[in-house]
């Protein structure tokens, strides 16, 4: 019986040494923190030894299970983004050491919140919070500017936190301060998790905001975006509703535009489109992927055996492409889409080609004739767009391509094999 009373003792004594070791180093670190403000340049090894007896302190269940001792760390940490603040707000070139502080100093008051039951500690921990909201914000924008978006994520995010804390405590925010302060700082943080590595994260922020029928259109395209890779099948209800409340932003409309080329739902992207054109009339790209709406419905229709309606799609096709190549000759698009038309048109009478050769009377000789004439006619049409295609980029191994046949269904056997050994140069064919 002795014995056992001997060894909870010794238990007892260890414990009891393990947290006063625990409790001085919790005071040391602020010791060694005050001493490193009186001569940052001088004490620069301080900063990094208070964070060490901190952490070292923070081992000690019995540390972590005291409101105080997170108090203390909360001091600790907005000192510390304090100092940072102000030698960044000095300096525009000073790289913050601790770019975690303000974040750091945040959850040690979200936690020591938690576990206070004294009014004093209460009222401390309130005060902790109003300063580091500041820090977490500035952070943030430091971040933000910076292009570091997950930390601005993070710091932006801890600000929201932070303030959903403060009501919950009957107090206010520096959100609460200015009309629309709120939805701000909602949506740099969504934004920042949206351009990081945090999209998954960002969703919910980005979806408060459009129940709240946000101003910022990158909000709908966002969510679009978000829920498109998720597999969602109503993610285009998020850019519907963003084009009916901005109809004019371009953005919206181009990536709706987007979504119905993935979706191959080509008649809806006519109406799209001219509007796009309307809207952005000196942008190339629009005149040519309309022109390759109506050349791939122009293929639909004959494969459906409707030549007037595969007409009316060439010309329209051919109306874009020439009006693309009036605003960039240049443009390899538009130059290579031009050839593409004519030469998928003359490859659709090579069937009917093979069908008449197997016809040796007069009559049958006769539409092969005529139908051969045709179809050189559209080669040639082409030879001269696929030509000028590989003036502007000559690695292009579809252009390539492209000319080898054209001069092979020419007859041109010499620039046929020039061209297979362009292509073959290439890497093409292996």
């Amino acid at each position: 019986m002795k014995k056992s009373v001997f060894i909870l003792l010794v238990a007892f004594l260890s414990a009891s040494t393990i947290f006063a070791q625990a409790d001085k180093d919790l005071k040391s670190a602020s010791k060694a923190l005050s001493k490193y403000f009186l001569d940052p340049g001088g004490n620069a090894s301080l900063l990094d030894e208070s964070l060490e007896l901190l952490n070292k302190a923070f081992q000690s269940d019995d540390i972590k299970s005291m409101a105080s001792s997170w108090i203390t760390r909360g001091e600790i940490y907005n000192e510390v983004a304090n100092n940072e603040f102000k030698q960044k707000a000095l300096n525009p070139d000073h790289v913050i050491k601790i770019g975690d502080a303000a974040i750091q100093a945040f959850q040690a008051y979200a936690q020591a919140y938690k576990l206070a039951e004294k009014k004093g500690d209460k009222k401390t921990i309130i005060a902790g919070l109003k300063e580091v909201e500041d820090y977490l914000n500035n952070f943030g924008i430091f971040a933000y500017q910076e292009q570091d978006y997950a930390s601005a994520f993070k710091n932006f995010q801890s600000t929201l936190a932070a303030a959903d804390l403060l009501k919950s405590a009957g107090e206010t925010s520096r959100l609460d301060q200015e009309e629309n302060a709120y939805d701000d700082q909602l949506f740099f943080a969504a934004i920042s998790g949206y351009y990081g590595e945090n999209k998954a994260d960002s969703k919910h922020l980005f979806e408060k905001l459009y129940k709240m029928e946000s101003n910022e259109p990158i909000v709908y395209e966002a969510l679009y975006n978000i829920n498109k890779e998720e597999g969602k099948e109503d993610a285009i209800k998020y850019l519907e509703a963003g084009r009916e409340r901005f109809p004019d932003d371009t953005s919206i409309l181009f990536a709706e535009i987007n979504h119905y080329l993935t979706e191959g739902k080509l008649e809806e992207l006519i109406g799209k489109l001219k509007e796009a054109i309307a809207k952005e009339p000196d942008n190339v790209s629009v005149y040519t992927t309309l022109g390759s709406v109506y050349d791939q419905l122009q293929a639909a229709s004959l494969e459906e055996g409707n030549g007037e309606k595969a007409t009316e799609y060439f010309d329209a096709a051919h109306d874009y492409y020439s009006q693309a190549l009036a605003k960039d000759e240049g443009n390899f698009e538009a130059i290579y889409s031009m050839g593409a038309l004519y030469y998928n048109k003359a490859a659709t009478f090579v069937d009917k080609l093979n069908e008449y050769a197997a016809d040796l009377t007069p009559a049958g000789m006769k539409k092969y004739d005529a139908t051969k004439l045709e179809m050189d006619g559209l080669f040639e049409k082409a030879l001269p767009y696929f030509k000028q295609a590989e003036s502007v980029k000559g690695d292009d191994p579809n252009t390539l391509i492209a000319l080898k046949e054209i001069y092979a269904r020419l007859n041109d056997l010499e620039m046929s094999g020039t061209y297979k050994a362009k292509y073959e140069a290439l890497g093409g064919g292996r």
